[in-house]
């Protein structure tokens, strides 16, 4: 092919590759999943284009412009890709929302099995108190006096405490995602056991009229736990549908890619659980009002649910960007 013949068959690409470019340095801010994609792609053509044309011409103009135009791509490209605050942005505005909304009905499934052993145990202590003692640990149930609820805030070593719970979580959280491999038995079993244990302890509470303070030390930081024991119990519970439905492909390839996204959803909510400890050993143990404690709640409910919103928004318009570009 001559270089007349071979600029007008990809000059279009060229062109959208610099038109992208200029977004990229023009206008960071507007740049999403879509575009890195795409820039990624037109990159690798031009490259092939280059290649090509250096083989066969290697001294004309076209040439020259293509070595420009590769080395300008390839320079955007390292940047978005090697920048490690670039790679955490994107993993938790763009990665881990995308994971989150593919696994939404197994996260589901997860908090409709912690509501189900909820309702049980809450159902089971109102049936008969003596229950609790079946329902709890061994112990536990004996060192439960509703009217020490916030009692003794003065004694709590806040950093030692907010430390052994955000460990306790992450523990559970692994132990969630790992025993997927159990079918997803154990997550199931999970779920549904410490929904048991909210549960009894609300009937507790519930049958002391004591449901408000409650309420008020398990809310503040239970709304971000929860978010983020259900996410761990759903990868886990997707692990073990993909061992029972592998679908058109072989068990081992997609217990293989489970493993690789579940992996992911767990390291993302791992930052969950260390605000939720936070919260926890700080916040929840503290002389602050019951109506404070409810605000702290509310607040952390419309901090995630705005993150995720705003976060399929980004998704969204990205795509758009990258289709009104084609």
């Amino acid at each position: 092919m001559n270089v007349t013949s071979f600029w007008h068959t990809h000059k279009s690409t060229w062109a959208e590759l610099e038109r992208l470019l200029d977004r990229f340095h023009k206008r960071p801010r507007e740049i999403g999943a879509a575009d890195i994609d795409r820039l990624t792609l037109l990159y690798k053509k031009t490259s092939a284009h280059l290649a090509y044309i250096r083989t066969y011409h290697p001294h004309d103009e076209v040439t020259r412009y293509l070595n420009r135009l590769v080395a300008r791509a390839h320079n955007i490209a390292y940047k978005q890709q090697s920048t490690s605050g670039g790679q955490l942005s994107r993993f938790f505005w763009v990665n881990l929302l995308e994971l989150i909304r593919k696994r939404l009905p197994f996260i589901g499934w997860a908090a409709v099995l912690f509501l189900i052993g909820g309702v049980s145990g809450f159902a089971a202590v109102m049936a008969d108190p003596l229950n609790l003692y079946y329902v709890l640990p061994e112990g536990m149930a004996e060192r439960i006096d509703p009217s020490q609820l916030g009692q003794g805030h003065a004694a709590i070593d806040s950093p030692l405490i907010s430390t052994e719970i955000m460990l306790n979580n992450i523990k559970v959280a692994i132990l969630a995602f790992i025993s997927g491999v159990t079918l997803g038995l154990v997550p199931l079993y999970l779920l549904l056991f410490n929904g048991l244990l909210v549960g009894a302890l609300a009937a507790v509470y519930w049958q002391a009229n004591a449901s408000y303070a409650f309420w008020a030390y398990i809310l503040p930081h239970g709304v971000i736990e929860l978010t983020a024991i259900f996410i761990a119990g759903g990868a886990g519970l997707h692990m073990g549908y993909r061992m029972l439905v592998p679908g058109p492909y072989h068990r081992k390839y997609q217990l293989l890619q489970a493993a690789k996204e579940s992996a992911q959803l767990l390291l993302g909510t791992l930052p969950l659980f260390v605000v939720a400890g936070i919260i926890e050993g700080y916040i929840t143990p503290s002389a602050l009002s019951l109506e404070a404690k409810y605000a702290v709640a509310i607040l952390t409910l419309i901090v995630i649910v705005g993150w995720y919103i705003y976060g399929l928004k980004r998704q969204r318009h990205s795509a758009s960007l990258a289709l009104i570009s084609k």
